[in-house]
Order: structure tokens, then sequence, then C-alpha cells
């Protein structure tokens, strides 16, 4: 079995190929050769995959996909993109690697077809940015995808490519529309949702961090953990029940900023938590503002698709995985 991860060196693509690579299959079946690009070469995990290729490729470059796609990947994991704060900062960069690069790979895919029948498991990360205002209490299953910012747009429009290319038998695909991913590891990125990791991650290590809003603001949380168990899900499932809808909300924890420092001083204590310091930021008040408060998601519940119970839990699984099992504030 061959695997393709496009995006994997971001968060989610390398821990997604470090468990792939662990098991040494995906779905009971044995994988045989795993290929890793992004556009900073991702680093090849240790495990029971003998063959490993990674490659540094601009999925936005004309036919930068094609030869990825020649080799016939039984999988292909597409987490590519940039983050929602610097697609809405540089509206041409967004649209080039968050629209024409998923067209591009998809057309790469279906060319392929075309020549040899092929049709491949695609999995997608969406967003629950798609959704805009005005919600509800919480966002049924059936909300109309109407998005407030250029992200969003571009997932959307990445969504509605992927159930035709999918109606058409060039490709299996699935879509995710990934919760806020919280904690993630690393350093601060550009996206608007970053604030939500920072004020956990950096407490944690007994660094200061900013707090931009409220802390009644109410978001749509899953742990990198929980994220991981949604892609490998979704390329071993069946797609049959899904039907033509080929886009479905992901499980999440839906949690206030309050509750999460609730966790913070819970886990970690007070010294951790007077780490936090709140400076109001407009922008991101106004971007977050058109947030999904909660996502209804039976759908993806109904077909095997798990989450956390709690903002507790949230934080522990980045405790164990991240910090060698303790906080050091």
């Amino acid at each position: 079995m061959k695997v393709l991860i496009i995006g994997a060196a971001g968060m989610i693509g390398r821990k997604l190929a470090e468990r792939i690579a662990a098991d040494g299959a995906l779905g009971g079946r044995a994988v045989d050769r795993l290929v890793m690009v992004d556009v900073v070469e991702p680093k090849a995990p240790e495990g029971k995959i003998a063959d490993v290729a990674t490659q540094a490729i601009d999925v936005s470059a004309p036919d930068a996909t094609q030869p990825l796609i020649a080799e016939r990947p039984d999988v292909v994991f597409h987490l590519a993109a940039i983050v929602s704060g610097e697609a809405e900062a540089d509206f041409d960069k967004g649209y080039r690697i968050n629209l024409d690069g998923t067209r591009d790979l998809f057309e790469a895919i279906r060319q392929e077809h075309l020549r040899s029948g092929y049709c491949p498991r695609v999995v997608f990360a969406s967003s629950i940015a798609v959704f805009g205002t005005p919600f509800d209490t919480q966002v049924p299953e059936d909300f109309a995808p109407t998005p407030l910012t250029s992200y969003g747009t571009q997932k959307a429009i990445g969504e509605l490519l992927l159930a035709d290319y999918t109606r058409r038998g060039f490709l299996d695909g699935v879509g995710l529309r990934l919760p806020t991913i919280c904690v993630r590891p690393g350093a601060p990125n550009k996206a608007a949702s970053g604030f939500f990791s920072n004020i956990l991650r950096e407490p944690m290590s007994g660094k200061p961090a900013v707090l931009p809003v409220a802390d009644t603001v109410r978001h749509y949380f899953a742990s990198p953990r929980a994220a991981v168990g949604f892609f490998l899900h979704a390329a071993t499932m069946d797609t049959g029940p899904i039907g033509p809808r080929r886009n479905l909300n992901m499980p999440g924890l839906s949690a206030t900023v309050g509750d999460e420092l609730e966790a913070l001083r819970a886990v970690a204590g007070e010294k951790a938590l007077a780490l936090v310091k709140r400076v109001p930021d407009e922008t991101i008040i106004r971007i977050v503002d058109g947030w999904a408060p909660d996502i209804e998601a039976k759908r993806a519940r109904d077909l095997g698709f798990t989450v956390e119970d709690s903002f507790e839990e949230i934080v522990r699984a980045h405790i164990d995985d991240e910090l060698g099992g303790s906080v050091q504030a």
C-alpha cells in the first residue's frame, strides 16, 4: 500500500506520518511506501516502513503534484494550506495555495484516472471556517457554508471540488471540517485561532501568553491526538454510507476561553494561570466573532469518529504527548 501526505511538515501532517510509520499499516493493510511532501522538506519518521520518501515542493506551482500522483498512491492526505490569518492578510497567496494547489492536485488525479482508471481515497483537510454568522447556539448539520474569511471561502470551494470529483468517479473523497486544534505544539503561528493554544501551551512551559479576546468567547475544539484519529478513520472507513455529502463536520468540544483557563488552573496551577495577559485585539475579535461556537456532528459520530469529552482531557493529552508527562510552570 502506498500513502501520500501533502503538507507533511505541518503539525497534523507530522503526527499523522509518525503514527502511520509506527503502525506500519493503515486499516489493517501494510504500508510499503510513505511519501511526505511540503513546502519545506519534512523529516522522515522512524518506524516500521522501510520505504519513506521526503521532498520539498510548492503545491501551487504548475503540475507540482503530477509526479507524486504518477506513483498512484492508494491514499492521499491533503493537508497543505496556509492558515487563516495569513490567508486573510495575503489574498493572492491564500488563493494560490489553498485553492489553486487543491484544484491542481485533483486535476492530477483526474488525469491519471483517465489514463489508467486510478481512483484513490483522498482525505481533504477542511475547516469549520466554511461556516459564517449568523449562528444559533449550535450550527446544525445541514447549515449552509457561508464563510466570512478568505480562508473559509477557499476551503468551501475545495469541498465542492472534492464532492464533484468524487461524484464523477475520479477519486473517493472525504472532507473533514476540522475544529480548532488545541493544544498545538511548537511555536505560535499566524493562524487567527492560534491564541487558543498559546494561552495553554506557553504557560505550561513557564512562558507568558497573550489573550486577545474575552473569557466568554465560545469555540469548538479537538486535540491533535483526536485530529490524527480523524484522518486515519477517514482513510480506511467504508464511504458507502456517506452518500453525496462528502464533507463531514468533525466531532468536537464546545468550550469557552474561561473553560480553557479553568483547565489550565486545574492541571498546572495558579502560577501558570498568572502568565496569561489580557490584551484585546480588535482584528482577532472580529475574525473569531464570525466562527461557530458549536457544531452538530451526528453524521461523523455515527460513522465512527470520536473526540475528547472535556478540556482537561485535551490539556492532559498535550502534557503526555509533548511535555513528557509534566508541566514546567
